[in-house]
């Protein structure tokens, strides 16, 4: 049987795409619907509370219109906040984004790890608690980017970025007490996987950058163990929350991500 159920993905934009690409290597005929929340972008500088009621409202229209098998919050800011709120919400699974403390703290030589991601995420209780967990005896040092977003946004458009702007943002934990120790980077925000090649040139130093991508999909993979696929690949679907007119770039970024068909919620 071929059971034509997608997988959905959902960000405030672009950033989940560095969760799709290793989940599509892993189960390459799953059926694909991304959805970015452009009329709500960006989430890393909103309140709490406003992403707490956005995300389980809009999740519940998408489950309700793409009926899918599984839904992944392919977004550190909104998985932090609202997961528990969605999978209240919802009777289906729903997979998380945290940041990769425990991994970066296996990696670390130094006992120095710095994470970086979105004002939102890196403020957030659940960060206190995973550093508590499994990096106890390290210095954990954060630092929050907005800028980093929307250059990942803008990379994927096929803009140009300025590469002092990835310095300034690794800047942010170099310059913190500790920060000449660090050699581990734990990339907080999906978006930043996007430009981890702009990181890594404009560092002073060799640094390692890490992020959950690999392990949310073996997560996918474990958690539709078994289950069918349509035995052709088929063609993936991006979703935008809001109207507007994708340019040229976006579309070339999001064909190249198997997302040849959009829509809008």
């Amino acid at each position: 049987m071929n059971d034509p159920r997608p997988i959905l993905f959902f960000d405030s934009g672009v950033g989940g795409l560095s969760v799709l690409a290793p989940a599509r290597a892993l189960l390459p005929r799953a059926p694909i619907v991304y959805t970015a929340d452009n009329a709500g972008f960006p989430y890393g500088t909103k309140r709490e509370a406003e992403i707490a009621a956005r995300v389980p409202a809009l999740l519940g229209r998408l489950a309700e219109r793409y009926r899918p098998r599984l839904i992944v919050i392919a977004c550190n800011t909104a998985s932090t906040i609202a997961l528990a709120g969605v999978r209240a919400a919802l009777e289906l699974p729903v997979v998380g984004t945290v940041p990769a403390i425990k991994p970066a703290a296996v990696l670390s030589r130094s006992r120095v790890i710095g994470v970086l991601g979105t004002n939102a995420t890196v403020r957030q209780p659940y960060v206190d608690d995973l550093s508590e967990k499994f990096a106890s005896d390290c210095l954990v040092l954060r630092h929050g980017s907005a800028e980093l977003v929307q250059l990942a946004e803008a990379k994927l458009r096929g803009e140009a970025t300025d590469p002092a702007a990835y310095r300034a943002a690794l800047d942010g934990l170099l310059d913190q007490p500790g920060g000449e120790r660090m050699d581990v980077v734990v990339l907080a925000c999906t978006h930043f996987p996007l430009v981890a090649d702009e990181l890594a040139a404009a560092s002073p130093r060799p640094l390692r950058f890490i992020d959950g991508g690999a392990g949310i999909a073996r997560r996918i993979a474990s958690l539709t163990e078994g289950q069918t696929w349509p035995e052709d690949r088929a063609k993936g679907v991006a979703v935008f929350t809001g109207p507007f007119e994708p340019p040229p770039g976006l579309r070339a970024g999001l064909r190249a991500h198997g997302l040849e068909r959009i829509e809008f919620l």
